[in-house]
């Protein structure tokens, strides 16, 4: 049995791209999204993590039981980037052990240390456990003094 004590949270580097790209492969495959292969997601990793606007954490020992994708971005709305989580999965068997926790925490910490004024996420309204998570941990889709959700809009290009 694993523990959130046991799932140190570590910076993937361009060697961990095979892992990411099938963490990302399973996620989409368990919530039957459209997926690219684990292949090809590996070879995008391979590229993506050698930039400084991208971070990847992996949790766990030798076999990762979750990764976080992050991306940081340019804003004029402070002197700090952006930070947008892309993807928080921890694999099914191992959830409500605090290994999304271990992420999202280190996650936060890297981003805040990185200048980062404000972390995006975008979770799907019906995912009700997920944005529960997203918000026990601080997180809101209501700015303050606002009686109305944030949405996100999207258009394939």
């Amino acid at each position: 049995m694993t523990d959130a004590a046991d799932d140190a949270v570590r910076r993937a580097g361009p060697d961990d791209a095979e892992v990411v790209g099938r963490l990302l492969f399973d996620f989409n495959t368990e919530f039957e999204s459209p997926t690219p292969s684990a292949d090809e997601f590996s070879a995008r990793f391979r590229r993506l993590l050698d930039l400084p606007d991208v971070l990847v954490l992996l949790s766990g020992p030798a076999d990762p039981t979750g990764f976080a994708y992050l991306t940081l971005r340019p804003t004029p709305y402070g002197d700090g980037p952006l930070a947008q989580l892309e993807e928080l999965y921890v694999r099914p068997h191992l959830r409500d052990r605090g290994i999304g926790t271990a992420l999202l925490t280190a996650a936060l910490t890297e981003v805040r240390s990185r200048g980062a004024i404000e972390m995006h996420i975008n979770v799907d309204e019906v995912d009700v456990d997920t944005r529960r998570f997203y918000e026990r941990h601080g997180f809101v889709n209501i700015e303050p003094g606002e009686d109305y959700r944030m949405l996100c809009y999207i258009q394939d290009l």
